[in-house]
C-alpha cells in the first residue's frame, strides 16, 4: 500500500471503511442516526400495515362476501342441528320410557306418553327430512351490505386495538419497570420492520372458504340447486331478495313452476320503480291459469308481493307468453304522476288529444275524447266523480265543444260552476226534458249533415260545436230516462253529442239494457269482476284486466281511487296497462272554471238556430236555471210554489208517468200541513174532493195553466196529474220569467 494521499477521482477501497482509530473520527453518531432512521421506518411501516388491516383492505371482496353468505350457511345447518337435537332429546326420553316400563311396569299414563313422544318423533323426523332436501340457495349481499360489513369488521377491530393498547398501558403505569422489557424489544421489532416495508395487497380468499361449495356464486349455486333437486321441489324466495335480473327471473320461474306451471322459458326481466317485470313462455297450458284465484293468491305469497301486487298481460299475438308485472311498492309515485298540466281557456280542440295521467310503465293516459261514447263503472270510492272532473276539465278548455251535466243524485262535475253550458241534476223531470232535447237534437243535426253534404259525420267546429254529455250515477236515472239515455248513446255518435256516464256497476239490471259492452270507449276503475266480464268479455280477466283487484278508497285511505284499466280509447294501445289519472281538486276546477267562464265559452246559438231549436233551448236553460240545479242556485220564492211542490213530488217518485191527487196530497201535507191537511178528518172521497178544489184555485192564483185530469190507467179512474202535463207547465213558466 502506498503512503501517497489519493488524488481526486481516486477512491481507494478502504477510505470507505469507517477509521479504527481514535483520530480518524467516532463512529457512534453515525450508527445511532442510522437505527433510528431505520426504527422511524418501523415505525411508519407498522402504521400502515395495522391501518391496512384495519380497514379490511387486505381482504377481496370475493371474501367479504363468503364471509356474509357464510352466516346465512351457519343459520341454515343451525336449523337443521337443532332439529337433529330435538329428535335426538325425544329419542333419549322414550328410551328412559322404555326402561322404566320394563323394570317396574308400565302404567296407563306411561304409556299414554310413549305413545305421544313416538308420535312427535315421528312428525320431527318427517320434518327433518323435508329440510334434508331443501338446498342452500344464499341471498346475494348487495354493494351496500358488502360496505356495511366492512365498516363493521373495522370497528370490531378498532375497538379490540384500542382495548389492547389501553390494558397495556394501565400494564405499565402499575409496573414500570416493565418498560425496560417492553421499550428494548418494541425498539427491537420496528428496528426489524424498518428493512421490511409491509405489502399493502388484497391476500387470497382463505382455503376454509373456498372448501364450502355452498359458498359460490348465486349463478352457480342457482345450477347446482337445480341438479340437486327436481324443478318443482326447488326453493322459492321473496321477489325483494333480488337483486339481479336474473334473480328476479329464477324467483318468479320457481314460483309458478310450484304452482304446476309448464315453464319454457323465463326472459327479459327488467328492474321498474316498483318492482319488477318478466316475460314468460309455457310449454303447454295458458297464461290464463294465472289468473284464477288459488294460484293468483299462491303467487302473491311465494313472492312476497304487496297486496293484490301480480299483473299477468296476455301477449296477443302469442297465446302462450305474457308479461308478468310484480309489484313490491305503491307503482303511482308523486313523480310519476306529475301535475295538472295548465289549460288556457279557448287553448284546445275537443279533437285534441288530452294528457289526463300516466300508466305504471310511465306512458302517458293520452286519448281524444271526441266522438267517444264512453263508460267507467267503479265501486264507490274508485274515483269516478275525480275522473269524471278531469275530463270535464279539458272539455271546458276547448273552443269547439260544450259540457252538459246530469246527475240524478248528485251535482256531478258542477265544480266546474260557470264553465259549465247546461246544468241539470238532481231533477228527474228536468234531466228527462235536456235528454228530450238532446235527442232531437240528433234528428235536427242529421238532417243538417245531408244538407251541408258532410257524409256520416258531424263536422265539429267553434260555429258548430260537439255537446260533451257528463252523466254521473247513471243507475239512479229513472227508468224513463234510462231508454231516452240508451237512445242517445245510439244515435248521438254522428252528430257530436257525445256521452261519458259514469256508473257503480256495468250489468244490464242497473243499465236498463245491455249497452256497456256496444259503447266505443270504457273505463274500469275498482269493481266487481262480473262488471269487468260484462264490459270487456269472459275473457277480459285471464287477459289481465284485473280492476276486481283494486280497493276503492275509504274515509281513512286512499287505496287505489284514480287508478283505471281503459278499453278502446282512442289514441291508446289495447294493453291492459293500469292508469292513474290526475286528481283535479275542486278548488282548482272553480278556479279555471271561472277563468273560462269569463273568457267565454263556445257559443251554441248559430248551430242550433241553424237546427231550429234555439226557442226550445231558451227554454230549457231558463227552467233549469230557475230551478237552481245542481246546487249552482237556491229555489226562486218567485216560482209558483204549488206547481213546484207537485213537481218535487214526481222528481221524489222516481219521475213516473202519472200521480194521483191521494199520492200527491201526501207531499202537499209535509209541505204545509196546516194548509194542505184540513180535510184529513173526512173519508176518502170527500178529501180529495176538497184538495182538487183548493189546488185549482191556488194553481190558478199563480197564473199555472195545470188541472187534473183522470188517470185512466189505475183502477176507477181517479184523478191527479200526468208527468207531460206538469213538465208542460214548467216550461211555459220558465218561458214566462226568461
Amino acid at each position: 500500500m502506498s503512503d501517497e494521499p489519493a488524488t481526486a477521482g481516486q477512491q481507494p477501497a478502504e477510505a470507505a471503511a469507517p477509521a479504527t482509530d481514535g483520530h480518524q473520527g467516532d463512529p457512534a453518531p453515525s450508527l445511532v442516526r442510522q437505527t433510528a432512521t431505520q426504527v422511524g421506518s418501523g415505525v411508519r411501516h407498522a402504521g400502515a400495515s395495522i391501518r391496512h388491516r384495519l380497514l379490511t383492505a387486505h381482504q377481496s371482496d370475493e371474501e367479504v362476501r363468503r364471509r356474509l353468505v357464510a352466516r346465512q350457511l351457519a343459520a341454515y345447518e343451525e336449523v337443521r342441528e337443532r332439529a337433529r337435537e330435538e329428535i335426538e332429546e325425544v329419542h333419549t326420553r322414550i328410551t328412559r320410557l322404555e326402561q322404566i316400563g320394563a323394570e317396574e311396569g308400565w302404567t296407563p299414563e306411561q304409556r299414554q306418553e310413549a305413545k305421544g313422544l313416538r308420535e312427535e318423533r315421528k312428525r320431527r323426523t318427517a320434518a327433518l327430512n323435508d329440510l334434508a332436501r331443501v338446498p342452500f340457495v344464499p341471498i346475494e349481499p348487495t354493494a351496500d351490505q358488502l360496505k356495511a360489513a366492512r365498516r363493521a369488521s373495522s370497528t370490531r377491530r378498532f375497538v379490540a386495538l384500542m382495548a389492547l393498547v389501553g390494558a397495556l398501558g394501565a400494564l405499565l403505569v402499575v409496573r414500570p419497570q416493565l418498560l425496560l422489557l417492553v421499550l428494548p424489544a418494541a425498539v427491537a421489532v420496528l428496528w426489524w420492520l424498518g428493512r421490511r416495508p409491509p405489502t399493502l395487497t388484497q391476500r387470497p380468499v382463505p382455503e376454509r372458504l373456498l372448501a364450502r361449495s355452498e359458498l359460490t356464486a348465486p349463478a352457480q349455486a342457482l345450477a347446482t340447486a337445480a341438479g340437486a333437486l327436481g324443478e318443482e321441489d326447488l326453493p322459492t324466495y321473496a321477489l325483494a331478495d333480488a337483486t339481479t335480473s336474473e334473480e328476479a327471473i329464477e324467483a318468479l320461474r320457481r314460483a309458478v313452476i310450484r304452482e304446476g306451471g309448464d315453464v319454457a322459458e323465463a326472459t327479459d326481466g327488467r328492474r321498474e320503480p316498483w318492482g319488477w317485470s318478466v316475460r314468460l313462455r309455457f310449454a303447454s297450458g295458458s297464461p290464463d291459469d294465472l289468473n284464477k284465484d288459488d294460484t293468483y293468491r299462491d303467487l302473491v305469497t311465494l313472492l312476497r308481493l304487496r297486496r293484490n301486487g301480480l299483473l299477468i298481460e296476455s301477449d296477443p299475438a302469442d297465446g302462450s307468453t305474457c308479461t308478468v308485472r310484480m309489484m313490491l311498492r305503491d307503482p303511482f309515485t308523486p313523480d310519476l304522476i306529475g301535475s295538472v298540466p295548465y289549460r288556457a281557456p279557448g287553448s284546445t280542440s275537443i279533437t285534441d288529444r288530452f294528457d289526463l295521467g300516466v300508466g305504471m310503465d310511465a306512458s302517458p293516459l293520452l286519448f281524444t275524447l271526441a266522438g267517444l261514447m264512453l263508460l267507467m263503472v267503479g265501486d264507490s270510492g274508485s274515483g269516478k266523480s275525480g275522473i269524471a272532473l278531469a275530463m270535464g276539465e279539458a272539455v271546458t278548455s276547448t273552443t269547439d265543444a260544450v259540457l252538459i251535466n246530469l246527475d240524478p243524485v248528485g251535482t256531478g262535475v258542477g265544480d266546474l260552476g260557470p264553465a259549465i253550458t247546461l246544468d241539470s241534476c238532481m231533477d228527474q223531470a228536468r234531466i228527462g226534458a235536456v235528454l228530450d232535447f238532446l235527442l232531437k237534437l240528433c234528428t235536427a243535426r242529421a238532417r243538417l249533415r245531408q244538407a251541408y253534404g258532410w257524409g256520416n259525420l258531424w263536422r265539429v267546429s267553434a260555429e258548430h260545436p260537439a255537446f260533451c254529455v257528463f252523466v254521473d250515477e247513471w243507475p239512479q236515472l229513472s227508468d224513463k230516462n234510462k231508454k231516452k239515455l240508451i237512445a242517445l248513446l245510439l244515435l248521438g255518435r254522428k252528430d257530436a253529442v257525445w256521452v261519458y256516464g259514469y256508473s257503480q256497476f256495468g250489468t244490464k239490471e242497473y243499465l236498463g239494457e245491455a249497452i256497456g259492452p256496444k259503447l266505443s270507449g270504457r273505463i274500469l276503475g275498482a269493481c266487481r269482476r262480473v262488471d269487468v266480464t260484462e264490459l270487456l268479455g269472459a275473457g277480459a280477466v285471464a287477459e289481465g284486466y284485473r280492476a276486481d283487484l283494486l280497493e276503492p278508497a275509504t274515509h281513512t285511505e286512499v287505496n287505489d281511487a284514480g287508478q283505471i284499466y281503459a278499453h278502446n280509447l282512442p289514441g291508446l294501445s289495447r294493453r291492459p296497462i293500469r292508469y292513474q289519472v290526475r286528481e283535479i281538486s275542486p278548488a282548482y276546477a272553480a278556479r279555471v272554471g271561472a277563468e273560462r267562464a269569463a273568457h267565454g265559452l263556445p257559443d251554441v246559438t248559430h248551430t242550433l238556430t241553424e237546427a231550429g231549436l234555439i226557442a226550445e233551448w231558451r227554454q230549457l236553460v231558463a227552467s233549469t236555471t230557475a230551478a237552481g240545479s245542481g246546487g249552482t242556485g237556491a229555489i226562486d220564492p218567485n216560482l209558483p210554489h204549488v206547481l213546484m211542490t207537485i213537481a218535487a213530488a214526481f222528481n221524489d217518485a222516481q219521475d213516473p208517468d202519472y200521480l194521483t191527487l191521494d199520492q200527491v196530497h201526501a207531499y202537499l201535507r209535509a209541505d204545509d200541513a196546516a194548509r194542505w191537511g184540513r180535510w184529513d178528518d173526512r173519508d176518502d172521497r170527500g178529501r180529495l174532493r176538497e184538495l182538487g178544489k183548493a189546488l185549482g184555485r191556488a194553481l190558478r192564483q199563480e197564473g199555472v195553466e195545470l188541472s187534473t185530469e183522470k188517470i185512466t190507467e189505475v183502477e176507477g179512474d181517479p184523478r191527479g196529474y200526468y208527468a207531460a202535463a206538469v213538465q208542460d207547465a214548467l216550461q211555459k213558466v220558465a218561458a214566462s220569467a226568461a
